[in-house]
């Protein structure tokens, strides 16, 4: 197993750099981090990671990448040995990054041209937090979109080494990689594309002064407020100026005893998507804006062969 932390960031390609980044900085609730790297905008929560988002131009909306964290350098060296032994797309050998943050670590592809990076020894921020009404922490989690979700619960959980914390039904897979219920889910659908990311706050009341915001600056909730069944978490889904899904939460469940765990299978009834009964499941126009469009991945011409 490849020895991942956590969740640390993702990397967006949006058409409308500055639009997306207005967003993200007045209405949102993130702090844009003053490095650049060419065009590209980072921003930052109210936690130690350096950034938790990215902004990457591009002509379509798309995934740029995910960032998970590992402990040192000896870990991401390791990792790449194994995944090279396991025939995975190294598209960046491991190395000092010269994104912002800095750290050491690489990028691979996985079986649907999504560029993931393993990385450690990244910058903290230290610039001092705007306090804001809502101050988002963290990434909580993303979820993706995949064509076959079987083969892409396998390479993650036999490659990458998350474990399967739950099922809805033969629909959703939601994975783990470390205490908290998952930091990485996946969806069947008609294509690969990003289905909607998560931002962690502290409490409900700052979930609700968040819908608030949203409100205030022309959006509109897509789903929400309610609590899920799996997870228990607390969440509310709005859609930003680029079509990309995100979405509010608090108080996912921690999986106290790994040794006990067993992965639950939840059925898709309206009472388990959300247990409060106020949102209900998802509407249509809401699923179809979770379908995102059909990503290829940007990366996949740029694949070395695993030495």
């Amino acid at each position: 197993m490849l020895g991942i932390t956590h969740l640390r960031h993702i990397g967006l390609i949006c058409p409308d750099i500055e639009e997306q980044a207005s967003f993200y900085e007045n209405v949102w609730g993130l702090d844009r981090v003053p490095e650049t790297e060419g065009d590209t905008v980072y921003f930052r929560g109210a936690g130690s990671e350096h950034h938790i988002l990215s902004v990457h131009p591009g002509e379509r909306r798309g995934l740029h990448h995910i960032a998970f964290g590992m402990v040192d350098k000896n870990a991401v060296d390791r990792a790449a040995e194994i995944l090279v032994s396991k025939g995975v797309r190294i598209i960046q050998d491991p190395d000092y990054l010269d994104e912002a943050g800095k750290g050491y670590g690489l990028r691979f592809l996985d079986p649907e041209n999504r560029c993931i990076e393993l990385s450690a020894w990244v910058e903290t921020n230290i610039q001092e937090w705007k306090k804001k009404n809502v101050d988002p922490i963290k990434l909580n989690h993303v979820v993706m979109n995949t064509t076959d979700l079987d083969m892409i619960t396998d390479f993650y959980t036999n490659v990458v080494g998350f474990k399967v914390t739950d099922w809805s039904e033969h629909q959703m897979v939601f994975l783990r990689c470390n205490k908290k219920h998952h930091s990485l889910a996946f969806n069947q659908d008609i294509h690969a594309s990003v289905n909607h990311i998560a931002y962690e706050v502290n409490s409900v009341d700052e979930l609700m002064r968040g819908i608030s915001n949203v409100r205030k600056a022309g959006y509109q909730e897509i789903w929400g407020p309610g609590r899920h069944g799996p997870g228990n978490n607390i969440f509310c889904y709005f859609q930003d100026p680029s079509g990309f899904v995100m979405e509010y939460t608090c108080y996912l469940e921690t999986i106290e005893d790994e040794a006990e765990w067993k992965a639950r299978v939840w059925k898709r009834v309206p009472h388990l998507m959300d247990q409060w009964g106020i949102a209900g499941p998802p509407k249509p126009e809401t699923r179809k804006k979770m379908q995102g469009e059909a990503d290829s991945g940007w990366a996949s011409e740029l694949v070395s062969s695993p030495k």
